[in-house]
């Protein structure tokens, strides 16, 4: 996964048929999506709600900028990426065009809001769960499914950071969406919160450690206040462990065995991932949708089942319902 930003142009070939899109949300985040949308030939017309990113979305290949979603032009597909907070608001005030939405996660921070998107128009909203795209998410949820360590018996994911960058939500709603979408593309399913503790600081929640589902189980660990960044994901099955150390890693790790004498006597086995970036894959899908392909993997049902999953797992570990 190492490749830098400058060369990922020649990793993205446009797409055939030009689409028009519709960026709502332009600050880092949103300047990462314009930038693989345009090399994907795309068309784009970014709303910058705060009037001070124009100059860089123009400089990054926008072909218009406007002060509001009222102001854009007809498009073919929208992609929404204001603060999270924000995301039930935005995308309300949009419905109306009629067009798909692609929604970065979490697809809203309220249980009965995401509920309500999906009952008004669930058929044409996607949210961006850029991990379901990563190639070592795709490799251990094909090792999930093959057998080829045996039965599932666990997945394990870890997102540690350094600070919280998102003033709006604290770190539960900002990574721990990561790892339930890794868990409905390895596991297929998202099981129930069982246990869930949360971790705080004298300003309030910086993380959460979860326990969810018995038989497979899914562990979660999400935080803001660590030395570094760090991701991980573990599958554990009946006959070894698949690893995936870390985002940018170009190999899943496998370590056959079922015992810690056989563990130290086996080899570790690489298996060669792709190198292609996460986000450009989850815009070419969507994009390709808009042409006529298969929809992208999370459906608004998707991203309604993690935010109400994220609810639980806050009630769980004591957050108050003032704090959601």
């Amino acid at each position: 996964m190492g490749i830098g930003w400058r060369e990922l142009r020649r990793y993205a070939e446009p797409m055939s048929s030009k689409k028009r899109i519709g960026l709502v949300g332009v600050g880092p985040w949103g300047r990462n999506i314009l930038r693989d949308l345009v090399a994907l030939g795309c068309e784009v017309h970014v709303v910058d709600r705060s009037g001070g990113s124009g100059d860089a979305a123009r400089e990054l290949g926008a072909a218009t900028t406007v002060g509001s979603a009222a102001d854009l032009p007809d498009v073919d597909g929208l992609v929404v990426a204001t603060s999270s907070s924000s995301h039930a608001e935005v995308v309300r005030s949009v419905l109306g065009r009629g067009v798909p939405l692609f929604v970065e996660k979490p697809l809203t921070t309220c249980a009965s809001d995401a509920r309500d998107l999906v009952e008004r128009a669930g058929d044409r909203i996607f949210v961006m769960d850029k991990w379901r795209y990563h190639p070592g998410v795709l490799a251990l949820a094909e090792i999930a499914r093959d057998g080829s360590l045996g039965s599932v018996v666990g997945l394990r994911s870890v997102r540690l950071s350094t600070g919280i960058p998102h003033p709006d939500t604290d770190p539960i709603w900002t990574l721990a969406p990561h790892d339930l979408s890794i868990a409905l593309e390895v596991l297929g399913f998202l099981p129930a919160p069982v246990h869930a503790v949360a971790d705080r600081d004298s300003n309030g929640i910086v993380g959460c450690i979860a326990l969810l589902g018995t038989s497979p189980w899914l562990s979660i660990e999400v935080s803001g206040r660590y030395d570094r960044h760090h991701r991980e994901i573990r599958l554990f099955c009946t006959e070894g462990v698949a690893i995936l150390g870390d985002a940018y890693s170009d190999h899943v790790a496998i370590v056959r065995g079922r015992g810690i004498g056989q563990l130290q006597q086996q080899k570790v086995e690489r298996r060669e991932i792709g190198t292609e970036m996460p986000l450009l894959s989850e815009l070419r899908a969507f994009v390709s949708y808009l042409g006529g392909g298969p929809p992208p993997k999370s459906c608004a049902q998707d991203g309604a089942l993690v935010v109400e999953t994220i609810a639980r797992i806050r009630a769980l570990s004591g957050i108050a319902a003032e704090e959601q």
